[in-house]
């Protein structure tokens, strides 16, 4: 399968199996601290693996480290990496480390993920078929949430108290599909769940986006079932208030939020699986025969969801690293890199 846009990882068939291949950059965020910034690095690339079905088994890393790292933070780091991979069975079969001038955070080199799966033993977001459900993990703006709630989580403390602001915290370690994603292949590869997509940037909308384009299908989504838990719309709704910008949470970040489509006839096993681990999943739509489109329904009325051209998260994080007086390094760097980016996307179009 070549790279193909709206999927996640790529695949080599083998005469008795399949190579499923995922490269990212090794993001590190110093802020985040050392472990929590490493925890994330192995998860943003296990995630993209683990949504073909098939676990994530070998990393092969490369680091390119800042001259201004010191020692006991890379072994922090390096610690981190190394205990994650070994949580989730992946081995580090192969690497590169050195420090050189012009490179900093939050990209210190790359890394690939590896998983040999049987040769019908993943699914991709070109699988999706018509009739299929549509189901979401955790609600919409995970990572936003996390990176808000771990980043400033004294203004959140002030603003809603300590037993808030630590609760909301723990987003941090939600932001990761490895377990929903390998939970959920447990209905059955292709028979039960036909994809799965991990919602990055432009969240949910932007992975509803990619589904349809990469199966050439519709879909369909119910806005009644459009459902943002508590914390998350609190944690958005006082940073859109601190910085006058308005999101929509399904529109923002959201490493974590699982995306997947499973038969019809699966719809109940599949709720019922990632409930009785712990992870909560409903139905948001279904997948319809083409043209490709996302519409929302509501009271008997249809219309089209364009694709987000820009995810609001970016601004809204910069201009709260402004006005709470956060040091500015590698996140806003990246804050910075990913507003202009999109500002660029939408001029193109």
């Amino acid at each position: 399968m070549p790279p193909t846009s709206g999927v996640d990882f790529g695949v080599v068939e083998l005469a008795d199996g399949a190579l499923i291949i995922k490269t990212d950059p090794v993001f590190i965020v110093p802020e985040y601290g050392w472990e929590k910034s490493a925890w994330f690095a192995v998860h943003i690339l296990a995630s993209d693996v683990a949504v073909s079905g098939s676990p994530p088994m070998y990393m092969a890393i490369d680091l390119n480290l800042p001259r201004a790292m010191k020692r006991e933070e890379f072994e922090l780091m390096w610690k981190g990496i190394s205990s994650e991979c070994e949580r989730l069975g992946i081995s580090i079969v192969a690497g590169h480390t050195g420090v050189y001038e012009g490179t900093g955070y939050p990209m210190l080199g790359g890394a690939t993920v590896l998983s040999v799966a049987p040769r019908d033993g993943y699914v991709t977001t070109q699988m999706a078929r018509p009739g299929d459900k549509v189901l979401i993990t955790k609600g919409p703006a995970v990572e936003a949430t996390g990176i808000f709630s771990s980043m400033f989580h004294g203004y959140l403390e002030k603003r809603y108290g300590a037993d808030f602001a630590d609760r909301a915290a723990e987003a941090f370690y939600q932001m990761s599909v490895v377990r929903d994603a390998l939970t959920l292949a447990k209905i059955g590869l292709r028979s039960g769940v036909t994809s799965m997509h991990d919602a990055t940037e432009y969240g949910v909308w932007g992975a509803l986006w990619d589904i349809a384009e990469a199966s050439k299908n519709g879909i369909l989504v119910q806005e009644d079932a459009l459902i943002v838990p508590d914390e998350i719309r609190a944690v958005l709704d006082s940073f859109s208030e601190l910085t006058g910008i308005k999101a929509d949470p399904f529109a923002c970040i959201s490493e974590g939020t699982l995306v997947a489509t499973v038969r019809p006839e699966k719809e109940g096993q599949a709720i019922q699986i990632l409930k009785e681990a712990g992870i909560r999943a409903w139905v948001i739509g279904e997948v319809t025969r083409g043209p490709v489109k996302v519409q929302l329904a509501h009271e008997g009325k249809v219309r089209e969801v364009q694709r987000p051209a820009q995810d609001p998260f970016w601004p809204m994080f910069s201009k709260a690293l402004q006005a709470l007086g956060k040091r500015q390094t590698g996140c806003v760097e990246k804050a910075k890199q990913l507003t202009t980016f999109s500002r660029r996307k939408n001029g193109a179009r």
